[in-house]
């Protein structure tokens, strides 16, 4: 029943980032007419969101409420900015209410594995079980916006629906919000020990940087982080414009391998170790975007569609077992501190990093059609690589443990 529960927590969390992230910069250039600047500022808002997580975690999640508590505010409060984007008529009116939502959701993200972080023996072993959850939900959204209620097709794209995106989401937080407190007890675990305004604002877990392997992987993931807001910014738009069929659905085929991927990455931890683990992730990465580069709509459509399938590769071969590696490294009392200092490292600092890159880059490659998307995909598969070979050479192995 346990592991049921967060099951359903997991499933809504990315139930609700999935079903209206996804589609966000069709949505704003078809309906609030924003141009390629303002498409980055309103993506770049899950990083300022993520870089301000840490502090909200390590001040409150470790040290004074317990966590299930303030993920259920944080979704209620969420519930109804969502509805406020529903209604927003314009950028302006839109992007303060995004960004004071991405503030109040991404700490979600570490709450949620913290909570389920608390239920486990070993978390090697427990976790994907119960993350794959979360990626269900994320397929489910993405199928019900192109298959059950086609608001991306080109017509609905028109008539504004993707607008109804914020709605369904709306209605999940807010189911998300009450739910949570039903959720098992997760108190702090953190007592004072005299550590100052480091302790109260969490930083404490800034110590995890001491070990030059998890030093080089905090660098790791910053980098990585400036092609995957590639991904984010462009995919759908890129999809859209060159004429592929229900961009949203096709989408969740990276998902769906996320699924299998998830499944195998106990498995392939423990047999590879954690660097090999992380370098498949890197070397996906610069796999898919090589073939983002020389597919199309039509005859290179299949190149597409295995590019989108790498997802479950690229993520969970480096972010969720990242995730696990740094759950591994943190010490007994900042565990929630340490989830949120690594997705200040990803969702934060990297890709705000890589939506500013992204944006100059699409910008550049736009054409009076449209844009020059090979040369678009052909910067962050370069990128990835060089990321790749960086990390390989100075990420050293210990014999010892598969979570090095």
């Amino acid at each position: 029943m346990i592991r049921a529960r967060l099951g359903l927590m997991m499933f809504l969390e990315f139930f609700i980032w999935g079903g209206w992230f996804v589609t966000l910069g069709t949505f704003l250039a078809q309906n609030l007419s924003a141009s390629g600047g303002q498409i980055g500022m309103a993506f770049s808002t899950q990083s300022w969101g993520a870089i301000i997580a840490p502090f909200i975690i390590g001040l409150i999640a470790d040290r004074f409420f317990r966590a299930e508590r303030i993920l259920g505010v944080l979704h209620l409060v969420g519930a109804a900015l969502m509805f406020g984007l529903y209604q927003a008529e314009s950028f302006s009116a839109f992007y303060p209410l995004v960004l004071a939502y991405m503030i109040l959701y991404m700490p979600t993200l570490a709450l949620v594995n913290s909570v389920s972080f608390r239920q486990m023996d070993d978390p090697s072993q427990e976790f994907a079980r119960i993350r794959v959850w979360g990626t269900i939900g994320w397929i489910v959204a993405g199928l019900a916006i192109s298959y059950l209620f086609a608001w991306d097709s080109g017509e609905a794209i028109a008539d504004g629906a993707l607008r109804n995106t914020f709605l369904m989401c709306g209605l999940a937080s807010l189911l998300l919000g009450f739910y949570s407190f039903t959720l098992p007890a997760t108190p702090p675990r953190a007592t004072s020990s005299g550590s100052g305004w480091r302790e109260w604002l969490g930083l404490d877990a800034l110590a995890l940087l001491k070990d030059r392997n998890y030093a080089i992987f905090f660098i790791a993931s910053i980098l990585i982080c400036i092609p995957l807001a590639f991904y984010y910014q462009n995919a759908n738009p890129f999809l859209a414009e060159i004429g592929v069929a229900n961009p949203t659905g096709k989408m969740t085929l990276g998902q769906i391998s996320e699924v299998l991927f998830m499944l195998l990455l106990p498995l392939f931890i423990h047999r590879f170790g954690i660097k090999i683990t992380l370098m498949v992730g890197m070397l996906a990465w610069a796999l898919r975007y090589a073939l983002f580069a020389i597919g199309d709509a039509d005859s290179g459509v299949a190149l597409l569609l295995v590019g989108i399938a790498l997802h479950g590769v690229c993520y969970d071969f480096f972010f969720v077992s990242g995730q696990i590696y740094t759950d591994a490294r943190a010490g007994e009392r900042f565990k929630s501190s340490a989830q949120g200092m690594i997705t200040l490292a990803t969702y934060g600092v990297g890709m705000l990093i890589g939506f500013w890159i992204a944006g100059m880059i699409t910008d550049h490659y736009t054409t009076a059609n449209g844009h020059d998307w090979t040369g678009v995909w052909q910067f962050p598969a370069v990128f990835a690589i060089v990321v790749l070979v960086l990390f390989a050479v100075s990420f050293r192995m210990r014999a010892t443990s598969t979570a090095q």
